[in-house]
């Protein structure tokens, strides 16, 4: 799955102290316990976060930056152009999740996906469209590429690592979020802080993730298990079947405010750059989505979303986002 040379994993750069500030956040969360169609912000329910009063008020955040968003010009959609069509349907097909937490998660009592991600959607077919409406289409790490190179989908937002071997296949613009992998373990088990420690280990993970691969390098004899989803990975972690998770940080530390029983173990190992998938072929269509990430970048858009999703987990200013490449 899948950075951000902005909160999490900012090991090179001066994101050491922001992933130090997540690991406190998270311990402090477990001391003490998408808008449109599809998508919107907040972290629904968090235990130890003031439950639905605070994933309200982020909502609410999410929601107010959508409604500032201004459409872009007919002038930057030439007729003919993939966002000029995305326009006339009238809809933004996104390849998401629902299960991530501080990124892309579905609130069962109100039927919202909100997150960082969901936020980034809504706001792209905001100034695609003119409305923030967007049709959510579920996808895992094993169906991305899949999805993007038959059409299915005309985005993906969804924790998507940037590597030499997807951008063979697929597009990104970005990257617009950096992170990096760590390890989750129950607080009741053995304490694993590093990739080595995992020797000997049943790790799970995401099919289709990079995080397999980081492990097999890491810890040649973890006993590796592919599951399709986080909520899988988190379970058969939760219920002893793995030692550990490993994964983005964000992703786990969003499990960690959530779930007491479980904890984001030492400090992340990788360096995981999230681009917004996009089908290969296109440039116009690249350049047009990364031009709107400079500008909600510049305008201090894209650091109030942060402060509305993942800072509301995450102690601290906004970081900086990553340079797009």
């Amino acid at each position: 799955m899948n950075v951000r040379r902005t909160a999490f994993s900012r090991g090179t750069r001066a994101g050491a102290g922001l992933t130090a500030g997540l690991m406190t956040a998270a311990a402090l969360l477990l001391g003490g316990c998408s808008g449109g169609s599809a998508s919107s912000t907040g972290v629904p329910g968090a235990p130890g976060s003031g439950g639905g009063s605070r994933s309200t008020a982020a909502a609410g955040a999410v929601d107010g930056l959508v409604a500032e968003e201004q459409p872009a010009s007919a002038a930057l959609m030439p007729s003919g152009s993939t966002a000029a069509k995305i326009r006339s349907r009238g809809t933004l097909v996104v390849g998401g999740t629902r299960t991530a937490a501080l990124f892309s998660l579905l609130d069962p009592t109100t039927g919202r996906v909100d997150g960082f991600d969901a936020a980034m959607s809504q706001l792209l077919a905001k100034y695609i469209i003119g409305r923030p409406a967007t049709k959510l289409v579920d996808v895992t790490s094993a169906t991305r590429e899949a999805l993007l190179r038959s059409h299915q989908v005309d985005t993906v937002f969804a924790t998507y690592t940037i590597t030499p071997e997807r951008a063979e296949v697929v597009a990104f613009a970005g990257p617009y979020y950096e992170d990096g992998l760590a390890i989750e373990v129950r607080k009741s088990g053995k304490a694993l802080s590093s990739p080595e420690d995992l020797a000997g280990r049943t790790v799970v993970t995401q099919s289709g993730s990079t995080a397999a691969a980081a492990v097999k390098k890491a810890a040649p004899g973890a006993k590796i298990q592919l599951f399709d989803t986080n909520t899988e990975c988190l379970q058969a972690l939760q219920q002893g079947r793995a030692d550990a998770y490993v994964l983005d940080q964000g992703i786990l530390a969003g499990n960690a405010a959530r779930n007491p029983d479980v904890t984001v173990s030492g400090r992340t190992f990788s360096h995981e750059p999230y681009g917004i998938g996009l089908p290969l072929g296109d440039p116009g269509f690249k350049h047009f989505v990364d031009d709107w990430l400079r500008k909600i970048e510049s305008d201090g858009t894209w650091a109030k979303v942060w402060r509305a999703t993942v800072g509301t987990e995450v102690p601290g200013a906004a970081p900086a986002p990553p340079r797009i490449d």
